[in-house]
């Protein structure tokens, strides 16, 4: 049993947590809206702590990552949790179970797991994903501190619904985030997710402002978050508060969990894409296989530095600096 960090004891044996923006207040034996955090008669406890629901080997580029170590692969582990409620889910399995409930787990500390990253092939170092690795957080930072002292990379992938002081204390150790902007609208964020964008909006800042290197997925949905002003809206954000050179990920949505919307359209896609290409140097598409949209090229003379054909990834006119052997520019990408 681990007590968990970042929360208060209030009256009548009640806590409150204070990890994410729902700050959930807990009475004895009542675990919070992410499903892995417990009031144990006063302390607050984590019922994911030296355990992993999903364990394996990925190309970083699968996070997905396009700007960070491109080629090598992560160690990747998670949990079960979330601390959203997404209706249209793609992993709704772990990350929409309780912890309590789940049977699946497997025993392992954070000095097995970084051991295993240290010998896997091609191994950069550990990402921490599949579900909300926030909802794991004291395994994520022990893990990920351990790992830093081994010299080993760690990588979140996120919803971005966390409080300020926690994240800040685990940047130190984070050297990439890939977070997940599920639209630009709170009233999406409300209907679909039930939770907020503002704290989304917050933690995107807060890690951009950041040494970490920041990329940034969206699940396009149709009729739900590919409206144009809207989308419009987030890439002017973007562009404005994170800075052009972030890279930006449009995902194809398939059909899962509670929402039986049709597939996104191919169509929808090229025309956000060709929207955020006006105002950022690095938008890809994910889920479909377009080599075009998921070449990095270059800033300045538009060369093809990075090629890609779903996960197979060829480093083309980017030299070991991580300049353009064309015309010498730096390229936004961490070799």
């Amino acid at each position: 049993m681990q007590e968990a960090l970042f929360y208060s004891k209030i009256t009548n044996g009640q806590v409150q947590c204070e990890l994410c923006p729902w700050n959930c207040i807990l009475s004895d034996s009542q675990t919070g809206i992410c499903k892995v955090r417990t009031n144990h008669g006063g302390v607050l406890i984590t019922n994911v702590y030296n355990k992993v629901a999903a364990l394996g080997s990925d190309p970083i580029e699968k996070k997905p990552l396009y700007h960070f170590h491109p080629g090598k692969n992560i160690l990747s582990v998670g949990e079960v949790g979330c601390n959203l409620q997404c209706s249209f889910c793609q992993n709704h399995r772990i990350s929409q179970c309780k912890a309590s409930e789940f049977s699946g787990f497997h025993n392992i500390s954070a000095e097995k797991i970084v051991k295993e990253a240290l010998k896997t092939w091609n191994n950069i170092g550990i990402a921490y994903t599949y579900n909300e690795p926030f909802t794991f957080y004291e395994f994520l930072l022990n893990t990920a501190q351990l790992a830093y002292s081994e010299g080993l990379k760690n990588v979140v992938v996120s919803n971005g619904y966390i409080n300020k002081e926690p994240l800040k204390k685990l940047l130190p150790f984070i050297d990439a985030f890939n977070i997940d902007l599920k639209a630009f609208s709170n009233n999406f964020y409300k209907k679909y997710t039930k939770g907020k964008l503002q704290p989304v909006l917050n933690t995107l800042k807060q890690i951009a402002e950041s040494q970490a290197h920041l990329e940034i997925t969206t699940l396009v949905i149709p009729g739900l978050n590919d409206d144009i002003v809207e989308f419009k809206n987030m890439i002017n954000w973007i562009s404005s508060e994170l800075g052009e050179s972030v890279p930006l990920h449009l995902s194809r949505y398939y059909p899962q969990y509670k929402l039986n919307a049709p597939a996104t359209p191919i169509e929808t896609l090229v025309e956000l894409y060709d929207v955020a290409k006006t105002q950022l140097q690095h938008v890809y598409l994910g889920n479909v296989s377009d080599q075009e949209r998921s070449t990095t090229y270059c800033k300045n003379c538009n060369a093809p530095l990075i090629s890609r054909n779903h996960y197979n990834t060829d480093i083309t006119t980017l030299d070991a600096d991580g300049k353009c052997k064309k015309c010498g520019t730096y390229a936004s990408v961490i070799i």
